[in-house]
């Protein structure tokens, strides 16, 4: 189980707590809270990307780590990720990232394209539970938003 510890609650003044939790199997992620010193973990959390660039970057890229660290955390949190891909390419769905085809392709002829891509974001489906979705910018806040209500 995992909850969260407001960062401007010194480390140092709170061991008796910290062992208790650590006692019960209760793993603390410290981030700023906006109110508050302990909150549970979000049940769900959305991941925007810009565009289909922005993702492959993130799974095939430098950013590929931190990327992977942030799936594997949410998933041992016990929160639900998604990774709302905007784009203005007409893909609606994993299943059509295969017909991506990479800008950058021009100057490095070896970087990602979209059959890897889309091989990758199953795999990273399967292994932590991220659901991958795609939409238009327009559609965004509204899709976002409909995400979040199943969870209220």
């Amino acid at each position: 189980m995992y909850l969260q510890e407001d960062t401007r609650q010194k480390n140092d003044k709170h061991n008796i707590k910290h062992e208790c939790f650590a006692d019960m199997s209760i793993n603390l992620v410290r981030c700023k809270l906006p109110y508050g010193d302990y909150a549970p973990m979000p049940r769900v959390s959305v991941d925007t990307k810009e565009n289909m660039d922005e993702i492959a970057n993130n799974i095939c890229g430098k950013e590929h780590q931190r990327f992977i660290n942030e799936c594997k955390g949410a998933k041992e949190a016990g929160c639900k990720l998604y990774i709302l891909v905007e784009n203005e390419l007409g893909i609606t769905d994993l299943s059509q990232v295969h017909i991506w085809q990479n800008p950058r392709v021009i100057y490095s002829p070896n970087c990602v394209q979209g059959p890897r891509l889309q091989k990758a974001m199953e795999t990273i489906s399967e292994r932590y539970d991220v659901t991958f979705m795609f939409c238009h910018p327009n559609d965004s806040a509204k899709i976002i938003t409909e995400i979040i209500k199943q969870y209220e």
